[in-house]
């Protein structure tokens, strides 16, 4: 599944390292308390999660990029 990230989410993830040329990997964790570790975003706008989940930008909670 991969995501357009709202502009608040790009901005914070700028701020963070990257993990490799152009991507962080991250641990995403939903308002319903579910939480994907291992996820990637690309040039901190594009999430993608491996897990076959449907998911709308408000329904994230934290997004922190794993080291």
């Amino acid at each position: 599944m991969r995501l357009t990230l709202p502009p608040q989410w790009t901005k914070y993830l700028l701020s963070q390292p990257e993990s490799g040329m152009g991507y962080q990997r991250v641990a995403v964790r939903l308002v319903d308390g579910r939480k994907f570790e291992h996820a990637l975003v690309f040039n901190a706008e594009q999430l993608e999660i491996k897990d076959d989940v449907e998911l709308k930008p408000g329904e994230i909670a934290e997004i922190t990029v794993e080291r």
